[in-house]
């Protein structure tokens, strides 16, 4: 089975870039974020005429939003809600008795201070309440897959600077220290790094302030799958599709797959 996680930054406007993705990368399982669209408007029979029959999505006009794609039917639906907000960031589906949640973690906003920045506050309580949520619904020998857009470059080698990021929201010591302790929650093995060392650069997402994002790469890996350890031995292949940065209209996020064994 193949999973792909994509902020795509409104599904509307980008729904040809992803019948593009679709035919390049024939992924079983597509996972998006930032859809921007409310539940009646999603073009669910443009995706399904992508062979995405079995949908499940949660969005809001404008804003935020998650989405669920698939090929193979859904034993089971949920959406969740994190952080005492209903604002679409969470929704989950069960395949082939797997878990896979799909999450959009808060940006923080610009200044990495909760008592001057109510968002940063939110991501902070929205990554707690993630954690505690694994704990409690889960085993660590769960068959489980996290994926989605975190927000957060944890490694020194997720970001293009590690010294000059360390102030900078995504990367700042309390932000990689509440996700470690999420990761360490049911002891998730970070996809990305399972096949790429920690000594690498890795990233899925390049600004738009950047007018030659490839020259510059100035590069943050904010995007992840993750799996319990049931399913590391699984995973077979991985795939940062840093093409579709260059796609016209492209999204300032790339699409991130695994192939894992079921």
């Amino acid at each position: 089975m193949k999973i792909l996680t994509w902020n795509i930054n409104s599904v509307r406007l980008r729904l040809p870039l992803l019948a593009r993705l679709a035919e390049e990368l024939s992924p079983d399982v597509i996972c998006l974020q930032e859809t921007k669209v409310i539940d009646d408007l999603f073009p669910k029979d443009g995706i399904a005429a992508l062979g995405y029959k079995h949908q499940h999505f949660h969005g809001m006009k404008s804003y935020n939003g998650v989405a669920i794609l698939s090929k193979k039917k859904f034993d089971d639906v949920n959406v969740l809600h994190r952080a005492g907000r209903e604002d679409c960031r969470h929704i989950a589906v069960k395949i082939n008795g797997i878990d896979i949640h799909n999450l959009y973690v808060p940006a923080g906003g610009d200044i990495p201070d909760r008592a001057q920045n109510e968002k940063f506050g939110h991501k902070l309580d929205f990554v707690d309440d993630v954690n505690a949520f694994f704990k409690k619904s889960y085993k660590k020998d769960s068959p489980v897959i996290a994926v989605g857009d975190f927000n957060i470059a944890p490694f020194e080698h997720d970001v293009w600077s590690h010294k000059q990021l360390l102030d900078v929201v995504s990367h700042t010591p309390i932000e990689v220290e509440k996700l470690g302790k999420w990761r360490e929650g049911l002891d998730w093995a970070d996809s990305s790094r399972e096949f790429i060392p920690d000594s690498e650069k890795c990233y899925t997402w390049w600004s738009y302030r950047n007018q030659d994002w490839k020259k510059s790469n100035r590069g943050r890996r904010l995007d992840h799958i993750w799996v319990t350890q049931p399913l590391k031995k699984s995973l077979k292949a991985h795939h940062i599709h840093q093409e579709a940065r260059d796609w016209e209209k492209a999204s300032d996020h790339v699409p991130l797959m695994v192939t894992v064994k079921t």
